[in-house]
């Protein structure tokens, strides 16, 4: 009886063996092992490799195509905090760091619009003569028919006064083309422009002279401790304009 019973154990634990094996060859999956199967794939070294630098390209991606967007308005106040750091400190203090923080941007956005101190030198220079020939053209508008040579004094007593700083840092600026030979073309490209606006009021040779008077007459001043007199100005201007 009880070899019977152990014989049917035996074959009943040999079906089950048998039929296990059938079932795992056939596909079927092990409730247990579903159920323990992780819920998360795991990243390969190689795979993790591979996102990262998938994620690096994106990430790149968007902050030019950010740069891009913001392109002219962030060179304009790179340019401007340039401009701020030679009047306040000098031109031998302008670095690009010194730029970052006074326009109050990353350093790398310096570095990424301008490469070398010369670069951002010629965009500041650049953005001076801007601002200073926009400045004349204004004042162009307002010129008739009355006074040129008292109009002309007036321009040059506002740049030695009110406007006395700017004028300094606008020198600084045209002057560093003596040692630096990649801002030449910049500098005379601002003289040929203010030659090109005096000549609208007379003609090419005496509009030459006028723009080299008014030059020279603004650089003598910001060196001077004092503005001259009104009276000086009007006469460098009549002789140059032969009234």
């Amino acid at each position: 009886m009880r070899s019977e019973l152990r014989k049917r154990e035996a074959g009943d634990v040999h079906r089950i063996v048998v039929t296990t094996r059938r079932g795992r060859l056939s596909g079927d999956r092990d409730p247990s092992a579903e159920r323990e199967a992780p819920q998360h794939m795991s990243i390969t070294p190689s795979a993790a490799r591979e996102d990262s630098t998938g994620s690096g390209r994106t990430a790149a991606a968007g902050a030019a195509g950010k740069a891009q967007g913001k392109g002219p308005a962030r060179r304009e106040r790179i340019a401007r905090a340039a401009i701020d750091v030679v009047a306040e400190r000098g031109l031998d203090k302008l670095t690009h760091r010194a730029v970052a923080a006074q326009a109050g941007v990353p350093l790398g956005s310096t570095t990424y619009y301008f490469r070398t101190l010369d670069d951002l030198l010629a965009m500041a220079l650049r953005q001076a003569a801007a601002d200073d020939v926009a400045h004349i053209r204004r004042w162009a508008t307002t010129l008739g028919d009355g006074d040129f040579v008292g109009a002309l004094a007036d321009l040059v007593l506002h740049y030695l006064g009110p406007a006395r700083s700017q004028t300094a840092v606008q020198h600084e600026l045209y002057l560093a083309a003596l040692h630096r030979p990649a801002l030449r073309h910049v500098s005379q490209e601002w003289d040929a422009e203010l030659a090109e606006l005096f000549t609208a009021h007379t003609d090419a040779i005496t509009g030459r002279a006028l723009s080299a008077a008014f030059c020279g007459l603004l650089l003598q001043g910001v060196v001077r401790e004092s503005v001259p007199a009104r009276e000086e100005v009007e006469q460098v201007f009549r002789r140059v304009l032969g009234a």
